[in-house]
Parts: C-alpha cells; structure tokens; sequence
C-alpha cells in the first residue's frame, strides 16, 4: 500500500513528519517504516471520501475505516487481513494520534479500536532455563571462529540475561557497558524511555571477553563506537542478530529446541517468564523490561498458568 497515491500536500508533509517523530522516539526501524505506509492508507481513504484535512476525521470515521479494513483483501497472499495486520494499522492511527498530542494539534477524534487476538506468544515457543544453558553451551561450537563465538555468547547475553529487544542491543555502544557500576545503560529504548539493567558477574565476563578479546578483531571496529560489530568492523543489523541466533539454535542439535520458533524477541519474553517463574514481582519485572504500563506485563501472568497446566 506504500504506492497509494497522496494528493493533498498536508497529507503528504504529515507522513513525513510523522516518520521523523517515530524516528527521534526511537522506534524500530519496521515500526518507523510500516507506520507511516498505513498512515497513507489513511489518507487515501480520506481521500476517496472528499475530505483534505484532520479536521475532517471524527471517532465514527475511524471505526468506519476499520470496518473497510476488516473487509479488504490482503494485497499479497489474497483473502482477508489477519488480525496482526489489522492491529498494526490501529497501532499507526493511535501512535498518529500520539503525535498530534505531541506537536498540540487541533483534533477532536479518538481511535477506540480493541486489538483483534493474536495467538503470537505462546508456550509452545518458550524456552526452558535449562534449554537456554544448552544456548548458551551451543556458542563453544557456533562457528569455526572463536571471535564469532565470543560475540554470539555476548550477543544471547543482552538478549536473553538482560532482557534486551533487538533494536536496542542493535543501539548499544561501547560506553553504554559501565563495567565498573555491573549496569548496562539502555539509551535507544522504546519511545526514548531510558533504562538502567543490571549485569552480574557472568553477564560482566562475557561482555568483557567479548569486548576485549574478540571485538578488537572484526574489520575497523576501533573506528567504531557501536558494542557489537560486523565483520567488517561496522554497527551490526538487527538481520545479522537474528542470523546468529539462528546459527546458535541449529548448533544445539536439540530438536526440541530447533523446532521452537526462536527470534530475539522471543528470548525476552523467555527471561520475563522465568523471573516470573522464580517469583520475582511483577513490578520488578516490568522495570527490567522497560515496559511503560504493567498491563504489557501481565500477559506473562498467562503464559505463566499454561505452563503450569502443561506440567
């Protein structure tokens, strides 16, 4: 939907916009690239009905754009829009919602949408503790490479140990490691919320291996303020996170580990639910994961009960 035509130039300036605020807020990068491609679906509805600005958007509007959504036909694959879909099209008009609260726009509408299910985070895809030790004993053997396998030990550290979503450990700088406070400064959070995650003793050494062992060997790294690099020496992509930690599943040999759907995300809901496990508090939780609201956090109160019932 990237190609609907946008006549109106507001219309037009305000995607712009609105992708330069998802950036500065830190978004991830498929967020700040998506939002704004539904926001011009958007647009191009508003279009279609004759109207040229914001103020012509009211709360029945949106739900009457929704049930246009509900009914249309998935552009790629054919049939309807699946509930993941239709959720990142309400999650784009209430972050633009968002924005225009933030630049003190003039609107009197509301996107009182309720998210469709999405049956993404399930059991079925959660690693145990011991599952993860066999990851973390994978990266002796990952790659022929010791450097790779100090950087992948690392890598599943702030993944798995620190909680860490991709795009920030993506972000992560050198200086971001105060080795000497055990505290790793998580400064490119969602929507720019700062944080502070303790590392211990182990988490320290591996990182220090890393950093001072293995880093120094990748291409120009000196050169570079980025934590983890590429080879060439470069600020590593969020593509070559996911690349290596589906190399460290596969080296497991563990099928009951390998046929898991195992992204870095998932492993941050895997931490969440084995604190939750071992009785931290939810609120605690909820500050180590950096999440703004507790209700974000409870959904790992349900996984927390499947599991049990599983038993």
């Amino acid at each position: 939907m990237k190609s609907l035509p946008i006549y109106n130039n507001s219309f037009r300036a305000l995607i712009d916009s609105y992708q330069s605020w998802l950036t500065a807020e830190r978004y991830a990068a498929t967020t700040v690239y998506y939002m704004p491609i539904h926001l011009r679906e958007f647009f191009h509805y508003l279009e279609t009905l004759g109207h040229e600005g914001i103020e012509y958007i009211t709360t029945k509007l949106v739900s009457e754009y929704y049930e246009q959504l509900s009914i249309r036909k998935n552009q790629k694959r054919g049939g309807a829009l699946s509930n993941k879909a239709l959720n990142k099209h309400i999650q784009s008009l209430k972050l633009f919602v968002e924005y225009l609260n933030k630049h003190d726009a003039n609107f009197s509408f509301g996107v009182h949408l309720k998210s469709e299910k999405v049956d993404n985070l399930t059991t079925k895809d959660i690693l145990s503790v011991a599952q993860i030790e066999q990851l973390f004993e994978a990266c002796e053997y990952s790659h022929i490479s010791a450097k790779y396998r100090l950087r992948d030990m690392a890598l599943l550290t702030v993944l798995y140990s620190c909680g860490l979503r991709r795009n920030e450990a993506v972000q992560l700088d050198v200086n971001d490691v105060k080795f000497n406070k055990n505290l790793i400064h998580v400064r490119h959070a969602k929507k720019s919320k700062e944080r502070f995650v303790v590392i211990n003793d182990r988490n320290k050494r591996i990182l220090e291996d890393y950093l001072y062992e293995a880093r120094p060997q990748f291409g120009i790294s000196k050169k570079s303020k980025a934590l983890f690099v590429n080879q060439y020496g470069r600020r590593m992509s969020g593509q070559t996170f996911s690349n290596r930690l589906k190399s460290i599943l596969k080296s497991t040999e563990d099928k009951n580990i390998t046929s898991k759907h195992v992204t870095p995300h998932t492993l941050r809901h895997c931490i969440a639910t084995h604190f939750l496990q071992s009785g931290m508090k939810l609120k605690k939780i909820q500050k180590f994961l950096g999440h703004a609201s507790i209700e974000a956090t409870q959904i790992y109160t349900h996984l927390l009960t499947e599991l049990e019932d599983d038993d």
